[in-house]
């Protein structure tokens, strides 16, 4: 059982797979840096100091009123909707989309492959009639002409 497990697990898909889930987890976190803390900071600047963290909603109030962030809410026991959060997730998955189309984009440009060369031609024309004939003929089988 061990060896069939070996054999599966060194499979070169398996491995490629695992590659591309650890690959794509720090980018994802690098995203996310990307956005929280580059990104929104100056929409938010531009918008009026919003902090994009700190937008919700509360739909049932737990201990402690107003709340002025949403951490306060949550420590609070309040029942929130994170409208700020879900923007900034939206962002961020429209960071990766991009990012992985233009991979994708770069590797179609690398696989496409150059049309294969013509095939030499197997016939010629008759100079005389103008039909069709194989290359080594001598004479033309339609005209009967001579030909050089």
């Amino acid at each position: 059982m061990f060896k069939e497990f070996k054999t599966f697990i060194m499979r070169g898909n398996v491995v490629d797979l695992a590659v591309a889930v650890v690959v794509g987890g720090a980018f994802g976190a690098i995203v996310k840096s990307l956005v929280s803390d580059i990104i929104m900071p100056p929409i938010g600047l531009l918008l009026g100091n919003v902090d994009f963290t700190n937008l919700f909603a509360v739909l049932k109030a737990g201990e402690g009123g107003p709340y002025a962030t949403l951490a306060d809410a949550q420590a609070g026991g309040a029942v929130t909707i994170n409208y700020g959060l879900f923007v900034m997730s939206i962002v961020s998955f429209l960071i990766v989309a991009f990012a992985i189309f233009m991979v994708i984009k770069g590797l179609n440009s690398m696989k496409r492959e150059t049309p294969p060369p013509p095939a030499e031609p197997t016939e010629k024309e008759c100079p005389y009639c103008f039909t069709m004939i194989p290359i080594p003929a001598k004479r033309c089988p339609h005209c009967t002409s001579q030909l050089d």
